[in-house]
């Protein structure tokens, strides 16, 4: 060969070696987030999770890619959003805060590790085998919604010391209730009057409010449950409308004019699911990371509601809220 031709073989070949290179790097794996609301009623949880997968060293558009699906709170089409993950091969399907979600990945997918963040409990619900054990390609966050049901309870009648009559709003669709309404079952043996009214639609919970009012019910619970999440304003509206004082499972419920809420702070479970995305994508398997059992609870006080209910709340009550609305 010779070197003028070798010279420029040699110009060739290295000119090529950065695109090689660039060729050889791996491509970033991609995560399947799945949310069962919208992006603009989720951005502060979305914003937490983001913060979980921070702490374990990811960073979206750097070393890790997020493909989001959202079904604007219409349950039916979670199915196909999830299988249109799966088709695309996602590393991780996160799918905090919904159980429906969860269990249509769970039904779509044995192989691809899923990280849930729910309020109910993932073994009742058949996602995981144990708490400590999940087994399989699932695990997650629990956020305990059902357990806290005497709190709540309890804080109704701190605002209401002279209440009898009580009420749950439930969805009887819920896998959930029916353990519900054995803790219920539970208070009225030690002398409360709790009554269930069940309701899936809007049109249910208007009956079970004119119910409630007939019957001269005197406060009322939410029970955790989509068609309470999608329908949050109409419950709020007509809390106000017939005076009745009402406790929620979530701080979003007292944002939207809701006089109370105690529940698990979505925020900080919505970070647990980012960080168990992160350790999965680092190399964990899902069956070696037990559920996460969350430990921040949040009281949200919503005093607009409350003064046009005509309440006074106890000072106790107000000094131990997380939040007080104005």
């Amino acid at each position: 060969m010779r070197r003028r031709e070798f010279i420029a073989f040699i110009g060739g070949v290295a000119a090529g070696w950065p695109f090689a290179a660039r060729a050889q790097q791996p491509a970033i794996p991609v995560i399947g987030y799945l949310h069962s609301e919208t992006p603009q009623s989720t951005a502060r949880l979305l914003a937490a999770f983001h913060q979980g997968l921070n702490e374990t060293g990811y960073v979206e558009g750097k070393n890790v890619a997020i493909e989001y699906r959202w079904a604007h709170n219409d349950l039916s089409q979670l199915p196909e959003l999830v299988t249109d993950l799966v088709r695309r091969r996602v590393a991780v399907i996160a799918l905090p805060g919904s159980s429906a979600a969860a269990l249509a990945a769970k039904a779509a997918t044995a192989t691809i590790p899923i990280v849930f963040s729910i309020g109910l409990d993932p073994v009742e619900l058949g996602l995981v085998a144990s708490l400590n054990r999940p087994g399989g390609n699932i695990t997650g966050v629990n956020s305990m919604s059902n357990e806290l049901l005497a709190k709540r309870f309890a804080l109704l009648h701190e605002l209401l010391p002279g209440a009898t009559r009580f009420a749950v709003l439930a969805n009887p669709k819920n896998p959930t209730t029916e353990s519900m309404s054995n803790e219920v079952q539970a208070l009225v043996a030690v002398g409360r009057q709790i009554e269930v009214l069940p309701a899936s639609t809007e049109d249910d919970i208007d009956t079970a409010f004119a119910n409630l009012v007939r019957r001269r019910t005197e406060a009322v619970l939410v029970h955790p449950d989509n068609v309470f999440i999608r329908l949050r304003l109409r419950l709020a509206t007509l809390a106000a409308r017939n005076a009745v004082p009402v406790i929620y499972p979530f701080r979003a419920d007292a944002e939207a004019g809701g006089l109370m809420s105690y529940g698990v702070s979505l925020v900080d479970a919505h970070r647990q699911a980012g960080v168990y995305t992160g350790r999965i994508l680092k190399g964990a398997k899902p069956s070696d990371l037990p559920v996460v059992q969350s430990t921040r609870f949040e009281l949200v006080i919503n005093l607009k509601a409350a003064k046009a209910l005509g309440l006074d709340l106890p000072p106790m009550l107000l000094a131990r809220a997380d939040e007080v609305i104005e």
